[in-house]
C-alpha cells in the first residue's frame, strides 16, 4: 500500500529511539570497497554487535542471497548470540549502512494500521557511491515482507541526517540537508515541512557542520543525540589545534541557543572525541556519539584510547537504567561509519490493557 497523505495527518510519528524496540534491522557488510583491504577483520566486531542485540530484542539480517546467508550465520553464530532472535531476509543491498538505506518506521497505536514506514528517496549521500539501487529498495522489500503502509516522500533522506526527542522535536545539520547533492530543488522551509510531515514532529533544529572525515556531509549521529526530551549528548573536541574544534563549538553555541516548542531551554552534556583515527592517511569520522540505544542497552563504539573509559562514564551516567557496552570501532570505522550507521530500529507497538 503506498498512500498519499502524510504520517502526520494521519497520526503517525517516529518514536525516539530508546523508546521501546520490537527488532533491530542490519544489512550484512558486503562491499569490500567500503573496507577495502579490511572488510574480513570486521566480521567479528560486527557478529559480537548482532549477539549483544540479540540477547534484547529480535534481529533481521539483509543478505543478497544464500551464499551471503551461510557466511552470516557462520560468523553470527561464533558470536554465541540468541539464534531464536536473529532473521535472515534475502533482500539483496549494494551496502551495509541500514540507518541510512533501510525503513523509517512510524507509528500510531490508536489506528487500526499502527505501523507503517516511510520510504524516503535514497542516493549514497549526493550519489557519491553507485550503484545503490538495491538499497533504495531496501524499505519497500521490508514494508511488503511485515505487510505494512507506505509512506513515499519523494526526497532524499537519510536516517543518520536526523534526531527526534519523542516529543516533537528534530534536530539535523545544515551541511548535509541544504547540501545540493541532496534536494537542489527544495528550500530550507520546504525541507522542515518534509521533516514534520514525514516524521510525524512539530519543529526542525539544525545545527552546522559535522565532523571531519565524514563523508555524509554532516550526519547529526556523529555530534549530537538526544537522550531524553529535553537533553542532548554532544561531542566536543577541547584540543585547539584539533579541525573538529571549532566545528564542535559552533555547534554546542547552537544548542545552547536552542528552545523547545514549550520554551525550554535544552540540558546539555558533553562527551569528548576520542584521539584521531587514521587509516592510510585518511582522517576517520571516529565519535562516541555514534551509539546505538537498544532495548535495555547502548552499544557505543570505542578507539583503543583514554577516551575510551571516560566516554563510556558519561553515556552510563545518561542511561542509568541501561547496560553500557563498548565496543571496539577501530576497524569499522575504516568504512566511515559505526554501530548506529549500521542499525535501524523497529518500534514495538504499545499493549494495551
Amino acid at each position: 500500500m503506498n498512500t498519499k497523505v502524510t504520517p502526520r495527518e494521519l497520526g503517525y510519528k517516529f518514536p525516539a529511539e530508546w523508546e521501546p524496540h520490537q527488532a533491530t534491522w542490519l544489512s550484512w557488510p558486503h562491499n569490500v570497497e567500503s573496507w577495502p583491504g579490511k572488510i574480513d577483520r570486521i566480521y567479528p566486531i560486527y557478529a559480537h554487535f548482532i549477539r549483544l542485540l540479540s540477547y534484547h530484542e529480535e534481529v533481521h539480517v539483509n543478505v543478497n542471497d544464500a551464499d551471503m546467508e551461510l557466511l552470516a550465520r557462520s560468523w553470527i553464530e561464533m558470536a554465541d548470540p540468541d539464534m531464536d532472535r536473529i532473521f535472515f531476509h534475502r533482500f539483496p543491498t549494494n551496502d551495509a549502512w541500514c540507518r541510512d538505506h533501510g525503513p523509517a518506521f512510524v507509528v500510531n497505536p490508536g489506528s487500526l494500521q499502527p505501523k507503517a514506514i516511510v520510504n524516503w528517496g535514497y542516493n549514497a549521500w549526493g550519489n557519491k557511491y553507485p550503484p545503490y539501487q538495491n538499497d533504495e529498495l531496501i524499505p519497500v522489500r521490508v514494508a511488503e515482507y511485515l505487510e505494512l503502509p507506505r509512506f513515499d516522500p519523494g526526497i532524499i533522506m537519510e536516517g543518520g541526517s536526523i534526531e527526534v526527542n519523542g516529543s516533537g522535536a528534530i534536530l539535523t545539520s545544515e551541511a548535509c540537508l541544504l547540501n545540493p547533492n541532496r534536494n537542489p530543488h527544495l528550500s530550507r522551509q520546504e525541507i522542515e515541512q518534509y521533516l514534520m510531515d514525514y516524521y510525524g514532529q512539530s519543529q526542525v533544529l539544525w545545527l552546522g557542520d559535522g565532523i571531519i572525515g565524514d563523508d555524509t556531509d554532516g550526519h547529526v549521529d556523529d555530534v549530537t543525540r538526544f537522550i531524553s526530551y529535553d537533553t542532548v549528548l554532544t561531542a566536543v573536541e577541547s584540543r585547539e589545534a584539533d579541525e573538529n574544534h571549532r566545528i564542535l563549538l559552533d555547534n554546542l553555541d547552537r544548542l545552547k541557543s536552542m528552545r523547545l516548542l514549550d520554551g525550554t531551554k535544552l540540558h546539555i552534556v558533553e562527551i569528548p572525541m576520542p584521539d584521531p583515527v587514521v587509516y592510510q592517511d585518511q582522517r576517520l569520522p571516529a565519535s562516541y556519539s555514534n551509539f546505538y540505544i537498544a532495548n535495555n542497552l547502548v552499544i557505543v563504539p570505542t578507539y583503543r584510547c583514554k577516551q575510551d573509559e571516560q566516554a563510556l562514564g558519561i553515556i552510563q551516567e545518561c542511561f542509568p537504567d541501561r547496560e553500557v557496552h563498548g565496543l571496539d570501532s577501530t576497524d569499522i570505522i575504516w568504512g566511515l561509519g559505526s554501530f548506529h550507521c549500521l542499525s535501524q530500529q523497529e518500534p514495538q507497538l504499545e499493549i494495551g490493557p
